[in-house]
Order: C-alpha cells, then structure tokens, then sequence
C-alpha cells in the first residue's frame, strides 16, 4: 500500500469520525455532506437524502439518550469508506423513533449498531446505520 492510499484512508476516516461526532452532539453537519449524500437508518426505515433534508433530519429526529456511551467492537475501511461495529449503551428514557422504535422503557438497552459511511471527495456520500 502506498502512502497516497494511506493518507486517503486516514482522511476517510476523518470524515467519517467528524460526522459522527456532529450527530452525537446536535453540531453542523452540511460541510461534512456531498450534495447528494443520503443517511440511511435501517430497520426503522428514518433517513433523508441531501444536504437540507439531512440536516433537517438531524436537527428534528436524531434525539439521543443523554447517557449515551458507544464502545467500538471493530473497524475497518479502504480509501472509499469505513465501516464501524459499536454498542450503544443507554437508559431507554425517551422516545428514539429513528434508533429504536416503541415507547421508551426506563430499561437499560443495548444495541449493536453498524456504521457504513462512503465518502469521495472528502465529503460523505452515504451513511447507512444498521441497527442489529
């Protein structure tokens, strides 16, 4: 592997990191995001497909748990994405239509979620997040 191919990996994975990061937190996420870029979140079928949809999206429905804590099981990528398995772990004390559908419970939840974030051109072309 050539340090060209390196450094691409390394700037994907960026990318990738500041728009999660932008999620978890409520932050901007436009100057992370192709024109056509589409989040996806599977099973519940949530998502939007371009830059205004996608931050309409996130600032209207992606509501996290406030004790949120998300341990990485794995990792790995090429030069044209990145593909993260994590648990989240939380209290189910609101409503996460987007993430896990039903009322909230009160009971401690975790789930295993997989991350697949493409990006070109240093912008994210697609994030599917698969609730497992």
């Amino acid at each position: 592997m050539t340090k060209a191919v390196q450094d691409l990996m390394i700037a994907v994975e960026r990318v990738h990191d500041a728009l999660h990061t932008a999620l978890r937190s409520g932050g901007p996420v436009a100057h992370l995001l192709a024109d056509d870029a589409t989040v996806d979140v599977l099973p519940s079928g949530a998502g939007a497909t371009g830059v205004d949809e996608i931050t309409r999206f996130v600032a209207g429905q992606v509501v996290l748990p406030g004790d949120l804590t998300v341990r990485r099981l794995s990792r790995t990528g090429d030069r044209f994405r990145v593909v993260d398995e994590e648990v989240f772990a939380f209290t189910h004390d609101r409503e996460l239509g987007w993430l896990l559908p039903g009322p909230p419970t009160g009971k401690p939840t975790e789930l295993v979620v997989v991350t697949l974030t493409a990006v070109k051109r240093g912008r994210v072309t697609r994030s599917r997040i698969i609730v497992a």
